[in-house]
């Protein structure tokens, strides 16, 4: 019998029970999918000459984690690769505004485009060199960072207290208007912003671009040599030779709740798993409660809340294998591994405005992926392994473009919503489609049927507005990853920090685990014997006569994790 229960083998399950493992604990990985990985999964599913990752592709937040990089994946044949350039977003006049890895050389870009922005750009950098250590730490800490926090508070007097404060919390366009004349600075900031689902009229949405561009100028955005897969199978193979496993094709249906303690899981399969100290889930928290955990286990403000969280954009996501390099018209755009693809800032509020409406945008935001600009083992030498992703809306009103698109994603409408993404590409570089070997679509519920976390395509777990970040994430509480549920932890992208490759929410379930560990004897329905926690007896096989558990179909795994009050029509 396991000490801990992991359902899920994401990476911040997988996170959690290697720490778990660490600690000396035995530790069981239960996941849904074929495979381990989650949203950090590649293949050659597009073509076989080529490695195309599923999901997430570009990691810097991953090189940034304090908590992967004690992991020492490298021992386990992890690799990173960089583009030569972290960044470009290219316009319609030949200019393009680059984030380099050199904060010298971000800043002669930006001066190409108004003299004088790349000292305002350096003066962005000089506020990251004395504070980014610190709000490093303090984002990856659990909730509240209190020596983190003590730490950053006094560098934020220093360099400028509310001001800096003020200059955080603003909107990214108002940000960029003033510390910038000229759009390049502006561009780099409120396109990182979009990472999440933060628009540029957004608050905080300045905080988040500033960081991502920093992060990306200070590690790059780095990709997992080999595919994103390497980085899950570095992590795999570290837990396993630490006594852990990981069992894939196992979905949980159940969370065995006895005297409000966790003490077990129930599979699709109808068995029971049983854990001597803690489960910890790496699911949405819609999934968590509002599927796993029964209802009369959780306290009515939970479930009241719950109907208020609020998911992050939906996406829609195109898998290239190109004959040669993308032919932009802007050169820089060629060496950089991210290109961003919107008419300037503006295009970009155009953009949100009409997701935020429920409108497929006609004009779609594209984060662009060059894989093997990056990464030369990604595709043959020549040619290029690429991708890109924009936003819809999770429940469509209407198309702002002409195809009539309507949120049924039936292959007419993924053709359609793929084909007008191919022509944002094709304005920025005339003959793309020429070079296209064969595309793979990824429309929402793909998505979500390859990883029930990714409800609707949503890819950060609940979204990054500040109404539902810190101490309100998942919902009004504390901000960390304990639960009404005593030794059940909530281990995913809907905890705090949130969403991004890092690990940080895993870490912090599993170190709550860790110093949350009780000695207690239990015997539930399906658990039909009594365990000391510590021992690690064998679990017993299911009973003949016992019914297996009814699955229901919009559970995890099925569409989108809706809460009870959801299924009802209520949002």
């Amino acid at each position: 019998m396991p000490d801990a229960v992991v359902i899920g083998a994401g990476p911040n399950g997988l996170v959690a029970a290697n720490l778990i493992a660490d600690a000396g604990w035995s530790v069981e990985v239960l996941e849904a999918q074929p495979e381990p990985g989650g949203a950090v999964r590649s293949d050659r599913g597009v073509h076989p000459d080529y490695v195309s990752d599923l999901f997430s592709a570009f990691y810097p937040l991953a090189a940034a984690s304090p908590i992967l990089a004690d992991l020492e994946l490298q021992q386990e044949g992890l690799g990173w690769a960089h583009a030569p350039r972290v960044l470009a977003h290219p316009l319609a006049d030949g200019r393009c505004a680059v984030l380099a890895r050199g904060a010298a050389d971000t800043a002669a870009n930006l001066d190409t485009f108004t003299a004088g922005d790349g000292a305002a750009w350096l003066d962005l950098c000089a506020t990251w060199n004395r504070l980014g250590p610190d709000i490093v730490r303090a984002l990856f800490t659990p909730f509240p960072p209190v020596r983190a926090g003590v730490r950053l508070a006094a560098r934020l007097r220093s360099a400028g207290g509310l001001r800096l404060a003020r200059r955080l919390v603003l909107p990214v366009r108002r940000l960029g208007e003033e510390e910038f004349r000229g759009e390049g600075g502006r561009l780099l900031l409120a396109g990182n912003a979009l990472h999440a689902d933060l628009g540029p009229e957004a608050a905080g949405s300045g905080g988040y671009g500033w960081l991502m561009s920093m992060l990306g100028q200070t590690y790059g955005f780095p990709a997992p040599v080999g595919g994103a897969g390497a980085l899950t199978a570095s992590l795999v193979r570290r837990l396993e030779q630490r006594g852990g496993a990981v069992r894939c094709g196992e979905r949980v249906t159940e969370i065995v709740v006895q005297g409000g303690q966790a003490v077990g899981v129930r599979t699709r399969s109808g068995e029971s798993v049983p854990a001597s100290r803690a489960v910890l889930a790496d699911v949405s928290a819609p999934a968590l409660y509002g599927e796993l955990v029964d209802a009369a286990h959780l306290p009515g403000r939970v479930l009241d809340d719950l109907r208020r969280f609020q998911w992050d954009f939906a996406t829609f996501k195109v898998d290239w294998a190109l004959s040669g390099p993308v032919p932009w018209t802007a050169p820089e755009a060629a060496t950089a591994g991210t290109v961003h693809l919107a008419d300037g800032v503006d295009g970009l509020t155009r953009f949100a405005a009409q997701v935020s409406m429920g409108q497929v945008p006609d004009r779609p935001f594209l984060l662009f992926g060059q894989m093997t600009t990056a990464d030369a083992t990604r595709s043959p030498a020549g040619t290029e392994s690429a991708w890109a992703y924009t936003h819809v809306p999770h429940r469509i009103k209407g198309d702002a473009g002409e195809d009539g698109l309507t949120g049924r994603w039936d292959r007419r409408e993924q053709e359609a919503m793929a084909d007008r993404m191919e022509n944002e590409v094709e304005r920025r570089a005339p003959g793309f489609r020429s070079r296209i070997r064969a595309r793979r679509l990824l429309a929402p519920p793909t998505l979500q049927s390859m990883d029930a976390n990714l409800h609707g395509g949503a890819i950060n777990s609940g979204t990054a507005a500040m109404h539902q970040q810190m101490v309100f994430r998942p919902t009004p509480g504390t901000g960390r990853p304990e639960t009404p549920v005593k030794g059940l932890y909530l281990a995913s992208a809907s905890a705090h920090p949130g969403g991004g490759v890092h690990g940080a929410p895993g870490a912090n379930a599993a170190r709550a685990a860790l110093r949350g560990r009780t000695d207690r004897r239990f015997s539930a329905p399906g658990f039909p014997w009594t365990v000391r926690a510590g021992q690690n007896t064998p679990a017993r096989p299911r009973p003949a006569n016992r019914p297996r558990p009814t699955v229901r179909p919009d559970g995890p795994g099925g569409p989108a994790g809706r809460t009870r009050r959801d299924r009802r029509g209520t949002r």
